[in-house]
């Protein structure tokens, strides 16, 4: 099965592992001065893992990136909101389990096609602690860029992603659609043992 907004997320992630930057390769930190800070290193600490890393250590570190920037836990409960209240607590869990391995199996391995594309932060707004980047990622060679927005959120002192919408589509709603359609004709437990399997 391929979910529709599979290639949006990719586009998505490039900045992510394929920031084109001029300075030397190196260890970076991703800071929280705030919200185009946040982004900005976020993009230069997967460069350095895309331009340094072979795939199998890099594996390890984009799922790092993921767990410590990414708000893991309220996107996947976004995603499954409309069937929350209709599952067992053990489905839930079983869910929850294979949720972030699900996500990297499906993108860590194909953002490399990524590594040449130019990353540019365009704008950025903030207010209490909730903000949104708009960035561009051009391929080479594309006649246009494709046009991000980031939703970022402040907890405990730290920004996190909470959402992203590509090209004018937004992902959580669009992955929740997919998802609502796959258990509508397979059930939830196949939705989970899909994920399993789904590389």
């Amino acid at each position: 099965m391929k979910f529709s907004s599979y290639r949006a997320v990719l586009l998505a992630l490039a900045p992510v592992a394929a920031l084109i930057a001029p300075a030397p390769v190196a260890a970076a930190v991703v800071a929280n001065k705030d919200a185009r800070t946040f982004i900005d290193t976020l993009a230069q600490e997967g460069f350095t893992v895309l331009r340094t890393r072979e795939r199998k250590a890099g594996r390890a570190e984009f799922r790092r990136l993921l767990q410590q920037h990414f708000a893991v836990d309220s996107i996947g409960d976004r995603l499954i909101n409309r069937w929350r209240n209709k599952i067992t607590p053990a489905q839930y869990q079983a869910y929850k389990a294979v949720f972030p391995e699900y996500v990297l199996n499906l993108y860590a391995d194909r953002i490399y096609d990524f590594a040449k594309a130019d990353f540019k932060i365009l704008r950025a707004v903030e207010r209490n602690d909730v903000g949104a980047v708009s960035t561009s990622v051009r391929q080479p060679g594309a006649a246009q860029p494709i046009n991000s927005i980031w939703a970022v959120q402040r907890f405990g002192g730290n920004y996190q992603v909470t959402n992203l919408t590509v090209g004018g589509i937004n992902l959580s709603v669009t992955q929740a659609a997919d998802f609502d359609s796959y258990v509508q004709r397979h059930g939830f437990d196949a939705l989970v043992k899909f994920m399993k399997t789904s590389r």
